[in-house]
């Protein structure tokens, strides 16, 4: 099953702070950038990021030949223009938390995928989704990867 852990990826976008994390976060616009959550959309109303909004993101992902579709509801933790998007995802317990740096003018982005007390249901998550971890992992390389391309477009 494995042991859930703390992840990182990290990428340098030739373009500015502030224009990258407009991109990130817009939530609304995450399945241009992940490989995994293909929709989001803003709760309770919210209309862009700020401390306590919600919003809801749909996920996509392969077991062997059976497509897995899943839902998950996040919090945004922490929102400062050009410097930092964090929200937290309930049904995991997980934080992201994208951090950008300007740097040789452009934009030195990381992102981070730091465990908490994990529920009931990611527990579950793991046994059903093994190598899930890695999955992960690799989805946040990916996510950077097309976040560059797209800023840098």
């Amino acid at each position: 099953m494995g042991t859930p852990s703390d992840d990182r990826a990290e990428i340098d976008v030739d373009a500015p702070p502030d224009a990258v994390w407009d991109l990130v976060s817009d939530v609304t616009q995450m399945g241009r950038w992940s490989p995994e959550c293909y929709r989001c959309r803003w709760l309770d109303g919210g209309t862009g990021p700020r401390e306590g909004a919600r919003f809801k993101g749909w996920n996509r992902q392969r077991v062997g030949p059976v497509p897995v579709r899943w839902s998950t509801t996040s919090t945004v933790l922490e929102t400062r223009r050009g410097e930092v998007f964090s929200f937290q995802t309930k049904q995991s317990g997980a934080t992201w938390t994208y951090r950008f740096e300007a740097r040789d003018g452009g934009t030195h982005v990381v992102e981070t995928r730091e465990e908490g007390t994990r529920p009931l249901v990611a527990k579950a998550f793991d046994v059903v989704m093994p190598g899930r971890d890695e999955l992960l992992r690799d989805g946040m390389a990916e996510t950077l990867r097309r976040l560059k391309a797209a800023a840098e477009g």
